[in-house]
């Protein structure tokens, strides 16, 4: 009975999450009650068929199982480069003896080296034409499914594989013609989903947690992309579906041979792990500082008082509406909002130090997918300033869009937290 009533728990995230992205409409007349409704129902009906697909048929488990294998191999494959250059900081037999195994673990050299394995990998499958063909695939479902123009489409199917600026650069000759509605949905989906690059690692930490960690989170990320365009044209109606009706997919630089296309990903890598581990460094500390600020205020007050506190209390109503128990509430509440105010890769490694008995299993699968989305305060800046430059004559226009995005893009992970909630009966 308990696994039923939180279903239906989640259940009431389901109903509520749209109504929120509908009360932020810019044109509520301009939708209808009809045509909102029939676009809900739609993106709904999607989004319960892929949670049901992904975790409920009977090839699911060996598919995890494979996808988690995979992760595992790129895993070993970037500690036997790591252990080269660094020795054992990142895992080799350390020249001395060690009392704690675990005092080994470094993050900088046995996490983060997986984001340039990946970046190398990503630019090599587009060199080698697969990563087109994909996206290809996953632009044609989502145009037949939600009418969409072209360019909005295949924005939104790389928003899967890609970053937050990655996938609106395949169609940077696009942008300066897409109408407002397409604009801000594909900074939405861009929101709602994160790069292959990071969910690499994401999946790497989480699997002693989350079984089969790697393909929740591969689901996660697209089961959030219809729900995004859902919401999106929810909030911003205007123009949704037009644009031409295809676009092609290309990056700018592509690389002219395999090697190339190695030496380009590495290099784009070298960049976003200085950013990750330069970004984990500076928040982590900020967090510190403003527990110590906050912590002598308790502390005059008679009470404990921190910034995971506060969060977890202001994001209860969250977690509520995604199916987790009351009891477990504000810790999850905390971690949807440092997800928010921090990011998700310290969202997912605070879900890592939780005691056992701070969240189910349940609530930790639920946690996987509502932390899996690049919406927080951080990615705002990075979404306006990668936009303002592939589109300059629209910076107004995206500075304008890009809180709203944030809030559909937290919102459409939510949505799929509380899709995959109504699907747990255990």
């Amino acid at each position: 009975m308990e696994g039923a009533a939180l279903s239906l728990q989640s259940a009431l995230g389901v109903i509520v999450i749209p109504l929120l992205a509908w009360a932020m409409s810019e044109d509520r007349a301009a939708l209808g009650t009809g045509q909102a409704v029939r676009i809900v129902l739609l993106g709904l009906i999607l989004q319960f068929a892929l949670a049901v697909l992904f975790l409920h048929m009977p090839w699911t488990q060996a598919l995890f199982e494979t996808i988690a294998a995979g992760v595992q191999a790129l895993q070993a494959a970037s500690d036997a480069g790591t252990r080269l250059v660094f020795g054992y900081l990142a895992g080799a037999p350390a020249p001395f003896e060690t009392r704690d195994e675990n005092a080994m673990f470094i993050l900088a050299f046995r996490v983060l080296p997986l984001i340039l394995v990946m970046s190398a990998l990503t630019r090599l499958l587009y060199h080698w034409g697969i990563l087109q063909r994909v996206v290809r695939a996953a632009a044609f479902a989502l145009q037949r499914t939600f009418a969409t123009g072209g360019p909005l489409a295949v924005s939104a199917a790389g928003s899967i594989f890609l970053g937050l600026i990655e996938a609106p650069l395949l169609i940077r000759p696009y942008l300066r013609e897409m109408s407002r509605g397409a604009l801000f949905a594909a900074m939405a989906v861009a929101m709602a989903t994160v790069a292959g690059t990071v969910l690499a690692i994401y999946a790497s930490i989480l699997s002693n947690v989350v079984p089969g960690a790697g393909g929740h989170l591969i689901a996660a990320s697209v089961i959030n992309v219809p729900g995004a365009l859902v919401l999106a044209r929810l909030a911003v109606p205007e123009g949704f579906a037009g644009g031409p009706a295809t676009a092609e997919v290309a990056l700018e630089d592509a690389p002219a041979s395999s090697m190339d296309a190695i030496a380009q990903g590495t290099a784009d890598g070298i960049r976003m792990v200085a950013a990750v581990a330069g970004t984990l460094v500076v928040m982590i500390a900020l967090v510190a500082l403003v527990n110590m600020i906050l912590g002598g205020i308790g502390r005059l007050a008679g009470f404990d008082l921190s910034l995971e506190l506060i969060l977890g209390y202001a994001c209860v109503p969250f977690a509520f509406l995604i199916g987790v128990p009351a009891a477990e509430a504000l810790a999850a509440g905390s971690l949807i909002g440092q997800k928010v105010v921090l990011n998700e890769f310290l969202a997912y490694l605070e879900l890592l130090k939780l005691p056992p008995e701070a969240l189910s299993p349940r609530s930790e699968l639920i946690m996987t997918y509502a932390l899996c989305g690049f919406a927080n305060l951080g990615s705002l800046g990075i979404l306006i300033g990668g936009m303002t430059i592939l589109a300059p004559e629209r910076r107004a226009e995206v500075a304008s869009l890009a809180p709203k995005a944030l809030v559909i893009g937290f919102l459409a992970t939510l949505l799929t937290a509380a899709i995959i909630g109504t699907t747990i009966w255990r």
